[in-house]
């Protein structure tokens, strides 16, 4: 799964999509799809990612608490 840095708008090729689905884990591995050669793979703070449409992660993802009132 590809997801995009908010801030600067580069791809991030996620590695493990259960890190990315598990609230309780606050960073992805990914690998940075900037260039034409591999990237080492890297940690990504789930904050900073977004769908490359613009969308935020939903809160369930992110918030291991997101089923309590605000």
């Amino acid at each position: 799964m590809f997801l995009q840095l908010k801030n600067t708008s580069d791809l991030i090729k996620v590695l493990d999509i259960q890190e990315l689905i598990n609230p309780n884990l606050d960073v992805v591995h990914g690998q940075d799809q900037e260039g034409q050669e591999e990237q080492e793979p890297d940690t990504f703070k789930k904050a900073n990612l977004v769908f490359p449409s613009g969308e935020s992660l939903p809160r369930c993802w992110i918030d291991a608490n997101y089923r309590m009132a605000v």
